[in-house]
């Protein structure tokens, strides 16, 4: 394994790493490792790739597309 050294780390942010590792019951090293683990395993959003697969989704779906005026008229004769 190595090791890691960081400068010029604010203050703040020392003093949040810290209450987060106590709170968590994690050494400060600990904490710190566990949120660059992480941050590097996230996998970034692709928009459009998830605004594709809603299309299909929705396409493949055997409800019909509901309009603003067939919501209101649903809604309206359920106060009925």
């Amino acid at each position: 394994m190595t090791n890691l050294t960081i400068k010029s780390l604010p203050d703040d942010l020392h003093d949040g790493l810290k209450k987060a590792a106590a709170r968590n019951r994690r050494s400060l090293n600990a904490e710190v490792i566990q949120r660059l683990e992480a941050s590097l395993g996230a996998v970034p959003l692709d928009v459009e790739q998830l605004l594709e697969r809603a299309q299909a989704v929705r396409e493949r779906a055997p409800l019909p597309y509901l309009t603003d005026a067939a919501l209101r008229v649903a809604r309206d004769e359920g106060r009925a």
